[in-house]
């Protein structure tokens, strides 16, 4: 049975690593463990438990700056900000359903960790790009600070970049700085009913190459639009290709006419106004189409947008198969049906072709253990990757003075 280690302070952290690295004891680094169950199964014996690094610790609505502990709730975050008519620009999945948990378990620092980015993304960037700040401690047990609580800060090397999508493998987070933005006053959806995945990405890229700063562009089939709890899709009885604009009142209802009449080539038009067009952009979010059956494996494949459709063709004729896309077609999620492998082989041959690289994201423990959950790299790349991690000093990086010590 694995042990637990729960810090309540950095020098405990400290402490918990240097005890690691003197015994050769891998840790296992968990916030409030919505995400255990992505990637494969882990195999340490000992958990770093860093739940105790919760809560607010500083926010400045007017310099658009929050300060919070990796721990706290993802739920506790964007309610305090809302309530300051502000949001976390990069739209941080919540994937605790996707994976088998209750929703809206997810903590700061897991969005951070897996470098999460909602259908946004294609606009604001992911959380990479948000991270402003960073406390945390090395694998060596050192303790180290990176980036400054201002939007404008180009001292240093940009170390949030490398945390962001490190899966806890570079450091352990203690105190995170990020950047929020002012809550659109009106998000409005287009949407074009019954296209195919080729004219889908066609239409979106349209959009996306118009005047009218789509924010997101989305394509859900028709087997999945039933499952919107939007009934604008849910009874469309068709595809729909979803196009978000959002801003100011005048401005949204002019940029919507305008992209509607820009898009009357390619069918029926409807338009979503706020409160669906949140409810549904959650749904595409957090993958809601995909949640059940809970044993189905789901991969995340990202490929160029124009390469969409025809990927998502290839992998449609596995038996079972289920998919939508995202991004404009550069993001698409797959549902396949359970099996030893989770269809490794063939998803990752597809996307090959395109290259792109794909993720399973949710699978059972045995097929996690026996297939690459991440992209396979190159062994050039794979070996330099290694090399990185093994020698990653965050202390030499922040201190050039110290860059050629012992040369």
């Amino acid at each position: 049975m694995a042990s637990t280690l729960k810090p309540d302070d950095a020098r405990q952290v400290e402490e918990a690593i240097a005890w690691a690295v003197a015994n050769g004891e891998p840790l296992e680094l968990i916030a409030r463990g919505s995400k255990r169950a992505l990637g494969r199964p882990f195999q340490a014996e000992t958990v770093l438990d860093l739940s105790a690094f919760s809560g607010l610790i500083d926010y400045e609505p007017a310099e658009l700056v929050l300060t919070a502990g990796p721990a706290t709730p993802m739920v506790e975050i964007e309610k305090l900000l809302a309530e300051n008519n502000q949001m976390l620009a990069f739209e941080p999945m919540d994937l605790t359903a996707l994976l088998g948990g209750a929703a809206s378990e997810g903590s700061l620092g897991g969005s951070l960790m897996i470098n999460s980015g909602g259908p946004r993304r294609i606009k604001a960037g992911a959380a990479r790009d948000h991270l402003l700040g960073f406390d945390a401690v090395s694998g060596r047990a050192e303790s180290f600070k990176s980036g400054a609580r201002v939007v404008k800060n180009v001292t240093g090397y940009d170390l949030p970049k490398v945390i962001c999508g490190s899966y806890g493998t570079l450091a352990a987070l203690t105190r995170i700085d990020v950047k929020v933005l002012p809550r659109p006053e009106k998000i409005y959806t287009v949407l074009v009913i019954g296209l195919d995945a080729k004219r889908a990405v066609e239409a979106m890229s349209v959009a996306m190459n118009s005047a009218h700063e789509v924010s997101a562009a989305a394509h859900v089939p028709a087997g999945l639009s039933a499952k919107s709890a939007v009934s604008y899709i849910r009874e469309a009885g068709a595809s729909v290709t979803a196009l978000r604009i959002e801003g100011f009142g005048p401005s949204v209802e002019r940029r919507c006419a305008e992209l509607r009449e820009e898009l009357a080539a390619f069918g029926a038009i409807e338009e979503l106004h706020t409160m669906n067009s949140l409810s549904f952009w959650l749904e595409v979010r957090d993958v809601h189409y995909l949640v059940a059956p809970m044993q189905h494996p789901v991969w995340r494949i990202s490929v160029p947008p124009a390469d969409g459709a025809a990927v998502a063709a290839d992998l449609s004729g596995l038996e079972g198969a289920a998919w939508f896309s995202d991004w404009a077609g550069g993001l698409i999620w797959l549902q396949l049906p359970a099996s030893n492998d989770a269809s490794a082989e063939t998803v990752r041959a597809a996307v090959q072709n395109a290259g792109g690289h794909a993720t399973l994201v949710r699978a059972e423990r045995d097929a996690r253990a026996a297939v690459p959950v991440f992209q396979p790299q190159p062994a050039p790349i794979a070996a330099l990757s290694r090399r990185v991690k093994e020698s990653f000093d965050p202390k030499r990086i922040l201190n050039p003075g110290r860059m050629y010590a012992g040369i």
